[in-house]
């Protein structure tokens, strides 16, 4: 794993924002000043071993989560991840009918010289998926056309939605977003998921979620022309939904209704997953020792509120030092994980975002910052394979 420098393409942003990237704020180098979040001026090439290796990883990972959302459900173990009692039995019964899942995205520490490890899954409402299916491929194909990429996301979530034709009440799915997202990120993210489900024969309507509407004489969603609503795929954080009504009337219904992410990955998406992998597979490689609520051994250590999102509200306790971010998180809760900072390149912290579709490992995308958190100041930059 090396970062290495090349001069970016001419044209690059009407490249990029041609292929639909049109959000975001700059990100920051590491003298704070700003640079652009898309930075292909620096990529990270890897040798093709590591990614075979790191492809392996991820798809072990995925396996092991699956069997700690089986025994939360068997252990009734919904408490640690300060979520709602009365949402509880219905986590179990989405779980059990097996309510279908589309991907989602392992955050990995690694340096090319040691196993990666896992710092976080986003299971629920990943981002950044644009820049790692699209924009880098093209990149890659226009700057280094004989090299690799580890990158087979499009076509494995065209296959993915495919795949998902028996198991969801027929050929339209509804595809929403919030519009409180000023930056336009979870827009862009669901016009580019909707047309791999469209790619794959499913009729996609796009809407904000605040015009998903709900029927109360008949029970039941509806759409702007009142059509009722059988799938819909979100990327609204479940945690948010279960605090209001119209969540409950999300979870009530089901499965009439289906939601994508399913209701089973709010075990997935919640820091307290980590603590219990820890507790299943206890000084496992890929794997930092993690708690809940207590760092117990641990002196150095990172606490992440169980909900938390955007590096908000993460306490860092080093060695000699002790740092901490804002934010609107931890009334849930905190878990915490030992310390392991990322690695330094070019005075830049990567962080790998390895990506799952269905069961099956599927790309990877690179966001860098200056910090020890990543944030949304981290930039996203591409990878390549040499093949020579």
């Amino acid at each position: 794993m090396r970062r290495e420098h090349h001069k970016p393409r001419p044209g690059w942003e009407e490249i990029v924002a041609a292929q639909g990237l049109c959000f975001g704020l700059p990100a920051r180098d590491e003298r704070g000043r700003p640079r652009p979040y898309w930075d292909e001026s620096v990529h990270y090439s890897f040798e093709m071993d590591e990614v075979l290796s790191l492809e392996a990883t991820v798809e072990v990972l995925h396996s092991m989560c699956l069997e700690a959302v089986e025994q939360v459900v068997l252990m009734g173990r919904y408490r640690d991840f300060g979520l709602p009692e009365w949402s509880w039995e219905h986590i179990e019964k989405s779980w059990r009918r097996t309510d279908p899942y589309v991907y989602g995205r392992f955050d990995l520490r690694y340096d090319g010289r040691r196993p990666p490890v896992l710092l976080e899954y986003n299971a629920d409402t990943p981002t950044s998926l644009l820049e790692a299916s699209i924009l880098q491929w093209h990149w890659k194909t226009d700057v280094f056309p004989d090299d690799d990429q580890w990158n087979s996301l499009h076509e494995k979530l065209v296959a993915r939605w495919s795949a998902l034709h028996d198991k969801l009440p027929g050929d339209e799915a509804h595809f929403v977003w919030s519009s409180a997202d000023a930056s336009g990120e979870d827009n862009v993210t669901l016009a580019y998921i909707s047309e791999c489900a469209a790619e794959a024969g499913f009729c996609a309507v796009g809407l904000p979620i605040e015009q998903l509407g709900w029927d109360s004489l008949l029970g039941r969603f509806v759409d702007l022309e009142e059509a009722p609503i059988s799938t819909v795929f979100k990327l609204y954080p479940w945690e948010w939904m279960l605090d209001d009504e119209f969540g409950r009337h999300a979870v009530e219904q089901l499965p009439e209704t289906l939601w994508i992410e399913p209701l089973w990955k709010t075990l997935l998406s919640n820091k307290a997953l980590l603590a219990v992998l820890w507790e299943m597979y206890p000084g496992h490689p890929n794997l930092l020792p993690a708690y809940i609520d207590d760092p117990h051994e641990l002196t150095e250590y990172v606490r992440k509120p169980k909900l938390g999102r955007e590096g908000a509200n993460i306490e860092i306790v080093g060695p000699d030092f002790r740092t901490e971010t804002p934010g609107i998180y931890g009334e849930e809760g905190y878990v915490y994980q030992l310390l392991d900072p990322l690695p330094e390149f070019d005075s830049m912290r990567p962080v790998l975002g390895a990506w799952i579709v269905g069961d099956e490992s599927a790309g990877l995308g690179i966001r860098e910052t200056a910090g020890l958190i990543t944030d949304d100041g981290a930039a996203f930059v591409p990878h390549r394979i040499p093949l020579q």
